[in-house]
């Protein structure tokens, strides 16, 4: 099929090579030493003679996409934040294992290629990448005319990482008496948003315009908050002192994630009143009459992180968060228990 014809069909090749001249600058900055070659190629490249330097070096790999709160950045027509949300979702599945991610891959598809709306994306994405020092290697942009409409789009990606075998972290590792230790999240990050479009724009028919003052700001403004990239902060924490497993809290709440790293026969409590959900979480819940255990099976609640660790490294790790400007404090304790791993909230939030 000649361009002019698949052209006239939706698709606009000029505009994709347009978007990735747009582009380099940002993915460039990136880079580490042990990337090969630059930007446009068939794959990318990254020097694995790196790896000699590790003993017994183990790859982990994750991928993810970011949801539906595309549909804010795509409603406002703010593209240069979302970036950061599907790079959390995807470093931060790797950094909780003991893992460094070394590189990124992208695949945005979209229903009309313009190439500032790409460019602002891919913007995000690198910003992103550089806070969690891992190389953005390549990617693939894609037009999809008659799937999307014109100004939609959808964003996925995959990264790679290295372990030292021996430094796994993981279920194997937590005992009991060990505490468990939170660090908090920027905000609602990139989960739950079926619930949150459902109860605030759908039901409760609010614009994203509009000012919320529990919020401090516009709604849509607090909706497009970038999620937290914690990599770099949780490999610093790793080297402070002795962690036994991280959960990286996602779809499906504090106690489904951190269940995921308990072992059987152990069993997690943790004490609502040690935090404040940020006012977010409080207003979905009133607004659209949410039980309390169906938002904590679907929210954060403020929650990015939840660390496993022996309780004498309880104090070094909420310092060490804390010169990194993480709010981080204790947020509940592991005990034996009968049956497989289980996780229990109890008590009432603390007041703002």
């Amino acid at each position: 099929m000649s361009e002019s014809a698949y052209a006239r069909a939706g698709v606009d090749i000029e505009a994709g090579d347009r978007a990735v001249e747009l582009m380099k600058a940002y993915v460039r900055r990136t880079h580490r030493p042990e990337v090969l070659g630059g930007l446009g190629g068939f794959a990318g490249f990254f020097d694995a003679s790196a790896l000699r330097g590790y003993d017994h070096p183990v790859l982990a790999t994750s991928t993810d996409g970011v949801g539906t709160k595309v549909a804010i950045a795509q409603a406002l027509d703010k593209h240069d934040t979302v970036g950061f949300d599907l790079i959390g979702m995807l470093v931060d599945d790797l950094v909780v294992v003991g893992a460094e991610p070394l590189f990124v891959t992208d695949y945005i598809a979209c229903g009309k290629v313009v190439p500032e709306r790409i460019a602002a994306i891919v913007s995000g994405i690198a910003a992103a990448c550089e806070v969690a020092g891992a190389a953005l290697l390549g990617g693939e942009t894609a037009e999809h005319p008659g799937l999307l409409d014109a100004d939609e789009y959808d964003m996925a990606g995959a990264t790679t990482g290295v372990v030292e075998r021996d430094r796994i972290l993981g279920p194997e590792r937590v005992r009991p008496g060990d505490v468990v230790v939170a660090l908090a999240s920027s905000g609602l990050h990139s989960n739950g948003y079926s619930l949150v479009r459902h109860v605030l724009l759908t039901e409760a028919g609010w614009s994203l315009e509009r000012h919320v003052d529990e919020l401090g700001t516009t709604l849509g403004e607090e909706l497009l908050t970038p999620t937290r990239v914690y990599a770099r902060d949780i490999l610093a924490l790793i080297d402070a002192a002795e962690v036994h497993a991280i959960s990286h809290i996602t779809g499906g709440g504090l106690a489904n994630n951190l269940a995921r790293v308990l072992p059987d026969k152990v069993a997690a409590t943790l004490d609502r009143s040690s935090w404040t959900p940020p006012p977010i979480f409080g207003l979905v819940q009133q607004v659209g009459a949410v039980s309390q255990p169906d938002i904590e099976a679907t929210l954060n609640m403020g929650v990015g992180m939840a660390l496993v660790a022996p309780a004498d490294a309880a104090d070094t790790l909420v310092r060490v968060a804390g010169e990194r400007g993480l709010d981080a404090w204790v947020l509940g304790e592991v005990a034996a228990a009968d049956g497989p791993a289980g996780v229990r909230l109890v008590g009432g939030h603390a007041s703002a």
